[in-house]
């Protein structure tokens, strides 16, 4: 109901239930999460004052139930194997007629006293077990393949599939993961039938496909060589699974990320920069690339605040009383415009290149001296520097060579960034070539 009414909004759907309870309950505006249809059932307590324990964890729960806290109907008090294993087949007739998700069950030891002597490990408690379901699965057809390009440029294709009823939802879309795992699955061709199932009963996947049914004709489905999003050339090192797009900061799909990390406390440091300015900047067309955090103006920032307040529905108090706050902005502006020369190395470190940390970017500036003599080196001069193998060299060298990162360079160098400790190359460099 929630998803209907969403779509009919045009707002963004949930995805399943445990996440979209999740992102209710972390939302900074409370509006959001109460308009979520959110409900829960009582399962444990915090601290305590005042009032004296039940003995046991079934009597607590029968105590918060008659306070008028919302608990569980389903849970029941059983003792040995064949008693857990009995309720275990019993909730999983109930499964698909429950108004809730549910993955599995829970066994929890029922004396207090034990749980407490028993105690937690780091993140879970040694007194309580969960008895998962098997994945429910469901045979259905693939429509098409497309690839998503994630935060860090991997490729990912995923199988559109004609709606299929699994695991309690629709699937409409189910991850392939990559190409490796395709051909593992028996190279996946548009066409296929395919059997699929809920990971977890939360994220879809294709477990196989049956070969019997293929459509006479079909080949298995190729990566693309280029980023969908971008064009820039795709690549996939050996010994590695995913592709990925070498576009770094000049490919859309990526644009969030490494923007966040370009500003980052050991990169380029902007103060005042963080990933809620960053994802409004570029969800409003301020920014394409990292260059054009230095051509920001007041105007700009203050338009940003007011599309995202518009789009939230939200009035400020200043904006009701007829003022417009700019400190913010102007803090943001000088955070900006005092990173314009940073040390060399926090520049390399910035731009994102693949493999090239703290470490590498510091060898760099250390041998090379200068962004000019860094962007022009070839592999096998790269390769020479200590501590800098092949694999990494291959990488810096694609990346300076990729035309769109070529041009986010330039334009960040025509924003006015310039190294501020750049220097010939080291003496030493002739020995080691």
């Amino acid at each position: 109901r929630y998803n209907e009414k969403a779509l009919a909004r045009g707002d963004k759907t949930l995805v399943n239930p445990r996440n979209g309870a999740a992102g209710s309950i972390r939302q900074l505006d409370p509006a959001i999460a109460a308009s979520r249809p959110l409900n829960f059932f009582a399962y444990g307590i915090g601290a305590v004052s005042g009032w004296t324990l039940p003995a046991t964890h079934a009597g607590l729960l029968d105590a918060l139930a008659a306070f008028g806290l919302p608990v569980c109907q389903h849970r029941d008090v059983v003792r040995g194997a064949a008693g857990l294993a009995d309720f275990h087949r019993r909730m999983g007739a109930l499964r698909d007629s429950l108004p809730f998700d549910i993955d599995g069950v829970v066994y929890k030891v029922n004396s207090l006293e034990l749980q407490a002597r028993l105690g937690f490990r780091s993140r879970e408690p040694r007194w309580a077990v969960a008895h998962k379901y098997p994945a429910q699965e469901a045979l259905t057809v693939v429509e098409a393949i497309d690839i998503q390009v994630g935060r860090t440029g991997a490729l990912t294709p995923v199988a559109r599939l004609q709606p299929v009823f699994v695991g309690g939802v629709t699937v409409t879309n189910a991850t392939l993961h990559n190409e490796d795992e395709m051909a593992r699955k028996g190279g996946l061709c548009i066409g296929d039938t395919v059997i699929v199932r809920r990971a977890g009963d939360v994220i879809p996947e294709v477990v196989g496909v049956v070969a019997e049914r293929r459509p006479a004709g079909a080949t298995p489905f190729q990566m693309p060589r280029s980023c969908p999003v971008c064009g820039s050339h795709v690549v996939k090192e050996e010994g590695e699974a995913v592709a990925r797009c070498s576009g770094g900061f000049a490919c859309r799909a990526q644009r969030i990320q490494a923007i966040l990390h370009f500003a980052g406390r050991r990169m380029m440091d902007i103060e005042g920069l963080g990933e809620r300015y960053v994802e409004r900047l570029v969800e409003f067309d301020l920014i394409h690339g990292v260059a054009d955090l230095y051509r920001l103006t007041l105007a700009d920032l203050l338009e940003m605040k007011r599309l995202a307040d518009e789009r939230d529905g939200v009035t400020p108090e200043t904006v009701k009383q007829g003022q417009i706050a700019t400190r913010w902005a102007e803090n943001l502006l000088a955070g900006i415009a005092a990173s314009k020369t940073p040390p060399l190395a926090r520049l390399l470190f910035a731009l994102g290149i693949r493999h090239v940390g703290e470490s590498t970017a510091k060898t760099l500036a250390d041998w090379l001296g200068s962004l000019a003599v860094v962007r022009r080196a070839p592999a096998p001069l790269l390769a020479a520097l200590p501590d800098i193998g092949a694999t990494v060299a291959t990488a810096i060298a694609d990346f300076f060579a990729e035309p769109h990162n070529a041009a986010a360079v330039d334009a960040l160098l025509a924003a006015g960034v310039a190294p501020a400790d750049e220097h010939a190359p080291s003496p030493e460099l002739g020995g080691r070539l």
